[in-house]
């Protein structure tokens, strides 16, 4: 072979060789992207805020349009069994599980098989329900997703019902069909009640045929991918269940078998929560396929049966569905909580992006810290709203709205009694903001939008309205932050005559104990002279110590355990109900008694100081007999 050849084989040799590398490389895998420092980053404070509340375990999800961009798993989903939490680990969603809800209703109305206006009678005439604006303001169906039924939120019968079975949804809308009453003209007020939502549930079942569970999974859960998610607490869905706890992180929550299981039932895993968020996000579309008309979320996003919206505040609770302003933002979505267990969806539509975070604690201050460390970041390079300028308001609207002001809102009637007194606020309006002094908050501060809009300095967006409406009296109305409250406008000597006779009956009852710890031990040694009739000191002090008892055993907070003695027939709720009565015969008892002895011989001080003492407690009484709870029975 000559030289030649021998150069050209050479070349052809290296050639092959060469050609044979670059296929081999192309053939290997191709090496994997850099981890996100960033997102290292925020683990590493999302564990930090975990291990400093005691939080067992997380499931987080952060998404865009095209998909998620990071589901992660934290710590333990059972604490005794060193079971971690994964991706796919179920977690009770509580409350959001309402977005399903108007999905549905949606869905029903895109379909032409029902509207949302239509009225609750006319779809479900066999449920009962009182309304005594029936004739002018029926409640309509979308009145039940956004609150403005004006019904009363479940009580402890609805809470503590949890059989052994799950119920169908008619008998457990047959608890406490009283609560269905309208205490005032519905679509005008937002008060938050999870039978709303149970009962909009209910149409479905009557327009479909079907179990509303089944519904759901085969028109969403199913098209959605959400395959392991569920109502129900079977056997293989408790299997993949992260365990409940309390807020020391140890203590487990048994599961809650919800009665209205429409209204906060639903178990679902961080990489199913995601597949939602990106649902509203495609605005209703999966694949690219439209699952919702795009002005179905649109509607859902919106606010429209309150005061408040028809003066053209854009924020606050839509179909089951919060807008919320968050500084520059306006973040849409919902959250739930159930006993040792919290949940967060969060999106913004315009930008594409959104987050479900889920923990296995009831500590909710874990679940803020990290919504805002994923806001922080999902928002990072964002175009922020504009601030809108700051108006003037008119002098005399400012003079029309000023005063005091009592809740006229209340979530559960029964705390009604209370909260009237606790949530009184005084507003003042000047021409560039308003100011609202509230008894049980710091004050709030607020600048104009316009002439009855106002924002927090800090918010692009305004949270309360001061409504033109006055056929019913003069209200003031927010959204969240300043609460979601509506107050209506009372006589500024109401207020004050209200709060003297609270610190005078505090007062009284005070000193009604304190006294009884001198003139007990001298009547018993024989050194109190001139004590005429003791009854008329004891009766007071016996009403004292009764309504004492009676507000240590009232169920301020409710949890598992308050639930379990208040929900039921048991000697606390009986116990409750028993001293609601007693109270008022003791005060009327003692009132009489020292009427009847004006003129015995007893000490004029201590006459005159049960006397009072007594007509203070009577006019207790007769407040609390005003809201309903004179004989109180919380188990029914």
């Amino acid at each position: 072979m000559n030289s030649s050849a021998k150069r050209w084989l050479l070349v052809a040799l290296l050639a092959i060789l060469g050609f044979g590398s670059l296929l081999a490389r192309a053939s290997q895998p191709a090496t994997a992207a850099a981890p996100d420092p960033s997102i290292a980053v925020l683990s590493r404070k999302i564990e930090a805020i975990l291990h400093k509340t005691h939080t067992p375990g997380a499931g987080i999800a952060i998404v865009r349009r095209d998909g998620p961009e990071w589901i992660a798993a934290f710590g333990l989903a059972d604490v005794a069994a060193h079971k971690s939490v994964t991706p796919d680990t179920l977690f009770r969603i509580g409350s959001t599980s309402k977005m399903f809800v108007s999905l549905s209703l949606l869905k029903l109305e895109a379909e032409g098989k029902l509207s949302l206006q239509d009225t609750l009678k006319s779809r479900a005439p066999d449920l009962p329900c009182e309304n005594p604006w029936e004739r002018t303001d029926p409640v309509r169906l979308f009145h039940l997703l956004e609150h403005t039924s004006g019904w009363d939120d479940l009580g402890f019968r609805d809470y503590a019902f949890s059989p052994d079975h799950e119920v169908p949804l008619r008998e457990a809308l047959d608890l406490r069909p009283g609560s269905r009453h309208s205490r005032w003209r519905p679509g005008t007020r937002f008060s938050y009640s999870n039978a709303g939502p149970a009962v909009a549930a209910y149409v479905v079942q009557r327009v479909t045929g079907q179990r509303f569970e089944d519904y759901v999974e085969q028109n969403f859960f199913r098209p959605l991918g959400m395959n392991t998610a569920s109502y129900f607490g079977t056997p293989d869905v408790l299997n993949r269940l992260t365990k409940l706890y309390r807020g020391d992180g140890k203590t487990t929550v048994p599961y809650w078998k919800i009665s209205v299981r429409p209204s906060g039932a639903i178990n679902a895993s961080a990489r199913e929560m995601a597949n939602l968020v990106q649902f509203f996000l495609n605005r209703g579309a999966v694949g690219g396929q439209p699952l919702l008309p795009a002005s179905a979320t649109d509607r859902m996003e919106k606010p429209t049966s309150t005061y408040a919206a028809r003066e053209g505040l854009a924020v606050g609770y839509g179909l089951s569905n919060y807008a919320t302003p968050d500084g520059e933002w306006i973040f849409h979505g919902h959250d739930g909580a159930v006993f040792g267990g919290i949940t967060e969806l969060a999106y913004l539509p315009a930008a594409g992006a959104g987050y479900v975070v889920m923990i296995n604690s009831g500590r909710l201050d874990a679940l803020t810290q990290i919504s805002s460390l994923i806001r922080s970041r999902i928002t990072r390079g964002l175009k922020p709203a504009e601030f809108p300028p700051i108006a003037r308001v008119p002098p005399a609207i400012a003079r029309d709205y000023a005063g005091w002001y009592e809740l006229a809102s209340p979530r559960s009637e029964p705390t009604h009694f209370l909260a009237r007194l606790i949530a009184l606020a005084e507003v003042n309006v000047n021409e560039t903001g308003l100011i609202l002094h509230s008894l049980n908050q710091p004050p709030v501060s607020l600048v104009a939008v316009s002439d009855r809009l106002f924002r927090l300095r800090g918010d692009a967006a305004p949270t309360l309205a001061l409504i033109a409406d006055r056929t019913d009296g003069t209200f003031v109305q927010s959204t969240a932050p300043v609460g979601g409250l509506t107050w209506l406008r009372i006589p500024g000597w109401v207020v004050a005559l209200e709060l003297e006779i609270v610190a005078f009956a505090a007062l009284a009852m005070s000193t009604t104990v304190a006294f009884a710890f001198v003139w007990i031990p001298r009547k018993i040694f024989g050194r109190l002279s001139n004590a005429g009739h003791l009854s008329v000191r004891t009766l007071p002090l016996l009403a004292t110590l009764s309504f004492a008892v009676l507000a240590a055993l009232y169920p301020f907070q409710v949890g598992p355990a308050t639930l379990a003695r208040f929900g039921h027939a048991t000697p606390w709720s009986v116990a409750l109900c028993a001293l609601t009565l007693v109270f008022p015969v003791l005060a009327a008892a003692g009132l009489l008694r020292a009427l009847q002895f004006r003129n015995a011989a007893i000490n004029r001080a201590a006459w005159w100081h049960a006397f009072l003492t007594s007509a203070l407690l009577c006019i207790v009484a007769g407040y609390l007999g005003c809201w309903g709870m004179i004989g109180y029975r919380s188990w029914v």
